[in-house]
């Protein structure tokens, strides 16, 4: 037996030597809400937190980039989650940035066009070029897949590719990246855009003027479709809060986050 409680007190300090948390406070359970892309990453990262401290509670909610930092705003939720840089109003919060992640703009595996440049994307989604034949695919219309308005997501999307043009109205607009992925691994003509992390065999990663949409090509600056994954509060959270974010900048938190696919420093 006290063999057994040893190890138990030997466990709770390797944790504590690993992850130099701030004070914790477990009375009520910490609340993130906001991007739909960070979404699934935080929930991984508070599952394993509830693993290495029992008792932790992260609650993580969905909603989009904007209604995340609304809810910071108004008290509703003690992080943010955003997909895209903050704009010039909503400098005053405090922010940090979890990770980088790329936009990949997906086709259909059996789509013959493997690379398009930014200005052919551009062309698909503001309805300039309207067949498959205009950038070196088969006679086939072009059906284009967009997120909401409001998505970080798109958001994004709009300021790294379409140089101030307008995505036309008559795109298909799904509420998440897991939607647009599903319909265009169900449909040879679609083309859309989703977060590089979760990219699958499903669908294709077409290369952008000739570069590959891998981490490695986030992270050296050669693929130039990508933003920031930020955590964002109306300041420097501390107790329970602050202890999740040590955890993220951690060395397994990184880990987590890197196997997913997400680019860290």
């Amino acid at each position: 037996m006290k063999w057994i409680m040893g190890m138990g007190i030997l466990n709770i300090l390797i944790v504590a030597l690993l992850f130099p948390l701030r004070s914790r406070m477990t009375a009520e359970a910490v609340v993130v809400a906001g991007s739909t892309s960070v979404q699934p990453y935080a929930e991984i990262l508070a599952e394993e937190y509830a693993v290495l401290f029992d008792g932790a509670r992260v609650d993580v909610q969905g909603g989009g980039s904007s209604a995340g930092i609304t809810a910071v705003e108004s008290g509703a939720a003690d992080i943010g989650m955003s997909s895209r840089a903050l704009k010039k109003e909503e400098s005053h919060l405090w922010s940090a940035e979890i990770a980088k992640d790329g936009l990949a703009v997906i086709v259909h595996p059996e789509n013959p066009v493997n690379g398009l440049t930014l200005a052919q994307v551009r062309a698909v989604y503001d309805g300039t070029a309207l067949n498959w034949l205009d950038i070196g695919g088969l006679d086939a219309d072009i059906h284009v897949i967009t997120r909401e308005d409001g998505s970080g997501t798109r958001g994004a999307f709009e300021e790294l590719a379409m140089e101030g043009r307008f995505i036309k109205p008559s795109a298909i607009v799904q509420d998440s990246n897991g939607a647009v992925r599903q319909i265009v691994s169900g449909d040879r003509n679609a083309i859309g855009f989703i977060s590089l992390g979760i990219t699958d065999d499903t669908v294709k990663a077409v290369n952008l003027n000739g570069i590959a949409a891998t981490p490695e090509n986030v992270l050296n600056g050669t693929y130039s479709l990508y933003r920031p994954f930020l955590f964002v509060a109306k300041e420097e959270p501390d107790g329970e809060a602050g202890a999740f974010i040590d955890f993220i900048f951690s060395r397994d938190g990184r880990a987590l986050l890197e196997n997913e696919g997400l680019v860290t420093d």
